[in-house]
């Protein structure tokens, strides 16, 4: 499932991707450098409407890297995480957020 996403491995590194694969216990996602294995991250995603068959829902993962694949030709690299925990987030000052996220979606396509 292709969305677009926040990824977080610290208050100084933020990156806008998009997620190429996300299940119950995992998330894979490109990002612009490697990541070692056991690094910690937090991932931001809005689920659609077609999807939650509602309103768009908002989740934040806690996340561990497990895997980092090899570059592909456009230098975007691989990255998978196994979920550790979860938590739905409030649209109340989300609508900026919301709006980033689109527009970086919209650029990605």
């Amino acid at each position: 499932m292709r969305l677009p996403a926040v990824v977080r491995l610290n208050q100084a590194n933020e990156f806008h991707t998009e997620t190429q694969n996300v299940s119950a216990r995992g998330v894979f996602f490109y990002l612009d450098q490697p990541v070692p294995a056991g690094t910690p991250c937090e991932v931001t995603l809005t689920f659609p409407p077609h999807i939650t068959l509602t309103d768009a829902v908002r989740v934040r993962f806690t996340a561990r890297v497990i895997r980092v694949e090899s570059p592909l030709p456009s230098s975007r690299i691989g990255t998978a995480a196994m979920i550790e925990d979860y938590e739905f987030v409030r649209s109340g000052a989300g609508n900026d957020f919301l709006s980033a996220l689109q527009r970086d979606w919209n650029k990605l396509n």
